[in-house]
């Protein structure tokens, strides 16, 4: 494995399939088994980017892709860098799940199939680039390159105001990016240096000069990745952009899409500037996840769009992220930085696999109006089955992944922050109330008449509920799978501020 650039294949495998089917694949057919073909490839090429990770002697960074030169000017240099760690791996898998997940949801799509397909192997590209690419440029390239398929995909596939919730997407997501912009040049600028792999090294060289302070630096790239999370007040673009986005671009956006921004809050935050987490940055990263759980949770409860739901719920959970990573200075750092990591992965399996469902009752049943919806249970027995399992596992039941995730940020983050970590457990006690009222009208009470020729879930529809319902439940069971990779890239950031002597 050492002499193949698994990552570059990763990251590029997307974009040459979506050069396929739009240059030379019309029939609607071939397009779609094409994509799933290609998805399906790179999903392998994660699977065996997975297993090949050393984990008995981790490395901070591993599968190691890297062209010197780039591009050159005066003192700096761009490289094409690329390469994982215990934090990125799983997010890399997470992405190849849901890419295929994503092509098996949108197998109906009849409107400019070719474009669509490819705009979704872009999308899943971009993102496998921005979790691999370990120069600041190359990132902030594969950021930037996301937005444009997502665009198109809500604003031409989508329903209700899609032109308007795509462009509120577009608007935020790229004001947010340029304050992040402004922050990687600001690092850049001041350490000489765009190389992610060393920056943490120069920037606890003390005899770094910034060229602005370093709480300045740390806002800057919070920004561009607090819009993305996102983060209270900042956060309407989401349930806009999930009410009218086709059913695979929220399986995305829910899945991996509102994970690039907890990961660049760890990967550059935390790691390049730990002691502004310890100076104050840590507890308003604990206040503003606090409010994401608790505001979200209630906003959820008057949502009668089921889809408008599931999207303030995420923004409940994401707020767990915030309050995992503000444990970083606390003698259990590694179990909230752990859970805050865990925490992504499995909202990205659940939420994608609540969207995915949803997707089905309405392409059904025709409604995603809570109060016209009832009695689905006993017409789609299999689809309500897989949607309870997953409700369940979005409030934390034992046994799935979700309360993994949910027991490591409470454990990780009380010794430090008991009063906040206490006002966000209770916001899992809203979240029960929600996710089971939301189930109870949906699924039971008296069956409608109209609802009396719906049908249930196809075989092939099947596939990609069942591969999301597997992982959920294996992670549940066996955590340590995906936990234990966590750890590593836990241990790593929290090192890293150890070296400088401000952890505990």
């Amino acid at each position: 494995m050492e002499n193949i650039p698994i990552l570059s294949m990763i990251v590029f495998a997307p974009f040459v399939g979506a050069l396929v089917i739009a240059l030379f694949i019309r029939n609607h057919n071939k397009v779609r088994i094409w994509s799933l073909c290609f998805v399906l490839f790179e999903l392998l090429l994660c699977l065996i980017a997975f297993f090949s990770y050393e984990r008995l002697h981790p490395e901070q960074f591993q599968l190691v892709d890297k062209g010197e030169n780039w591009i050159s000017f005066s003192k700096y240099t761009l490289s094409y860098h690329l390469g994982v760690d215990g934090i990125s791996l799983p997010l890399l898998l997470l992405n190849g799940i849901l890419g295929v997940v994503a092509v098996m949801a949108s197998w109906k799509i009849e409107f400019k199939v070719p474009k669509y397909f490819a705009l979704l192997l872009i999308l899943q590209g971009a993102v496998m680039g921005v979790f691999t690419s370990l120069d600041l440029i190359l990132f902030f390239i594969f950021w930037e390159l996301e937005l444009i398929p997502m665009y198109f995909l809500i604003s031409q596939w989508g329903s209700g105001r899609k032109e308007y919730s795509a462009m509120k997407f577009l608007i935020f997501t790229f004001l947010g990016s340029a304050f992040m912009f402004m922050g990687i040049l600001a690092v850049a600028l001041s350490v000489g240096s765009f190389n992610i792999d060393g920056l943490s090294e120069l920037v606890k060289n003390k005899d770094v000069v910034f060229i602005i302070p370093q709480t300045i630096i740390f806002a800057l790239l919070f920004i561009g990745f607090a819009v993305k999370l996102p983060v209270w007040p900042i956060h309407t673009w989401l349930p806009d952009a999930h009410t009218d986005a086709p059913t695979a671009a929220s399986v995305m956006l829910a899945g991996v899409l509102l994970k690039m921004g907890g990961y660049g809050i760890l990967r550059l935050c935390v790691s390049l500037f730990p002691e502004v987490m310890f100076d104050g940055a840590g507890q308003i990263l604990v206040i503003a996840g606090t409010i994401n759980v608790i505001y979200g949770a209630l906003i959820t409860l008057r949502q009668t769009d089921l889809k408008r739901l599931i999207a303030f719920s995420s923004i409940s959970h994401m707020g767990l992220v915030l309050i995992g990573i503000a444990s970083l200075n606390s003698n259990s750092s590694h179990i909230g930085l752990t859970g805050a990591s865990m925490q992504m992965f499995t909202h990205g399996t659940i939420t994608g696999l609540m969207f995915l469902v949803v997707g089905y009752i309405y392409e059904k049943s025709h409604t995603r109006h809570i109060p016209d919806l009832g009695g689905l249970a006993s017409r789609m027995p299999i689809i309500s089955i897989v949607f309870v399992i997953s409700g369940l596992a979005s409030l934390g039941l034992p046994g799935t992944s979700g309360f993994v995730s949910e027991l490591l940020v409470f454990v990780g983050t009380f010794p430090i922050w008991q009063w906040y970590t206490g006002i966000a457990a209770f916001g899992i006690v809203i979240t029960a109330g929600y996710i089971l009222w939301m189930i109870e009208r949906t699924l039971f009470r008296e069956p409608r008449e109209r609802f009396s020729d719906i049908t249930d879930a196809s075989p092939f529809e099947m596939i990609p509920m069942f591969l999301l319902l597997f992982v959920i439940i294996a992670v549940g069971i066996y955590p340590s799978v995906i936990s234990d990779l966590f750890k590593e890239g836990s241990i790593q950031i929290i090192q890293n501020a150890t070296s400088v002597g401000l952890a505990k």
